[in-house]
C-alpha cells in the first residue's frame, strides 16, 4: 500500500521548502522557511511514528541541523546530501536509518559502478538508498545531480532500474521539474517506476493534496510511496495537513 513519507529539507542551515528546479550556488526560489529547527520536525514525525522519511541537505552549512534531526529520532530518518563512501558510516552512526546517495556516484556526468561497489562494500546494500532524482527531456527522464542542475546520461528506464535495484534497499526519486510547484505529480514517471521497480520506492514532486496519495496508490497498485512537502500545513501549505497524512497511513496499514 502507498504510504505517506515525511521529509526535512535543509538549505543554508534552515528547514525550507524550495522549488527544486531553481536550486543553484546562488540560492533557490523558496516556498517556505521555518522558524523551527530540524529537531522540531523530527520530533513531530517520531510522535506519529512516521518512518522511512528523509532528511536532505541541499548544499553546505546543513550538517549541524541534519545531525540534530537524526539524534532526535535515531534510526527514524534517512539522510542524504554529500554522502560518500568515506563518510557514509559516520551518518549511520549519527542516527540515520539509511544513507541516500546520488552525485557522489557520478564522475564527469558518467555513472561510476566502481564507486557504487566501494560504497556497498563499506555499508552494505541494506543501508543504502539510491537517489535517482531526475529531469525530463524529450528522450525520457534522466538522473540529475549537483542539486538537480546537471542532467547526466543515465536514463530512468527498465534496464537501469533493474540493475541498480540489486545494489540498494530503496530508491528515492524527486521529479525535479515539478518539485515544490504543487502542480500535480508526474503520473507518467510514477507509472514507469511502478512497472519496473521491485524494491521500495519513494516519489516526491508536485503533490498538492491528500488525494495524491490515493492517486499514487491507484497508479502504482500501492508499490510507490509519496512524499508531500510544500503543500503540507507544517511547511506553510494549505493543500493537506500532517494529520490527514497520518490518518491515511493508519487507514492503509490497519
Amino acid at each position: 500500500m502507498t504510504r505517506f513519507r515525511p521529509c526535512i529539507d535543509l538549505h543554508q542551515g534552515k528547514v525550507k521548502q524550495i522549488v527544486g528546479g531553481t536550486l543553484s550556488d546562488q540560492g533557490a526560489e523558496t516556498n517556505f522557511v521555518s522558524d523551527h529547527d530540524a529537531a522540531h520536525f523530527a520530533d513531530l514525525y517520531r510522535q506519529q511514528d512516521l518512518t522511512g522519511g528523509h532528511v536532505i541537505a541541499l548544499g553546505p552549512n546543513n550538517e549541524a541541523q541534519a545531525k540534530l534531526a537524526l539524534s532526535t529520532w535515531p534510526k527514524g530518518l534517512q539522510f542524504g546530501g554529500g554522502v560518500t563512501s568515506a563518510n557514509a558510516q559516520q551518518w549511520l552512526d549519527a542516527g540515520a536509518s539509511k544513507v541516500i546517495v546520488t552525485s557522489y556516484l557520478f564522475q564527469d556526468n558518467q555513472f561510476s559502478w566502481r564507486k557504487l561497489d566501494e560504497l556497498v562494500e563499506v555499508i552494505g546494500t541494506g543501508s543504502l538508498v539510491l537517489d535517482l532524482s531526475c529531469r525530463k527531456t524529450d528522450r525520457g527522464w534522466y538522473i540529475a545531480t549537483n542539486r538537480w542542475q546537471d542532467i547526466t546520461n543515465t536514463k530512468i528506464d527498465a534496464a537501469n532500474l533493474t540493475k541498480l535495484s540489486g545494489y540498494c534497499a530503496e530508491f528515492l526519486i524527486h521529479s525535479a521539474d515539478v518539485e515544490g510547484l504543487q502542480g500535480g505529480i508526474d503520473d507518467k514517471l510514477v507509472t514507469l517506476l511502478a512497472e519496473h521497480c521491485d524494491i521500495p520506492v519513494t516519489y516526491a514532486g508536485g503533490a498538492r493534496s491528500v488525494d495524491d496519495l490515493a492517486y499514487v496508490q491507484q497508479l502504482s497498485a500501492g508499490k510507490i510511496d509519496l512524499t508531500i512537502g510544500s503543500a503540507l500545513d507544517i511547511f506553510g501549505g494549505s493543500g493537506v495537513t500532517l494529520a490527514q497524512c497520518v490518518a491515511w497511513n493508519n487507514q492503509s496499514h490497519a
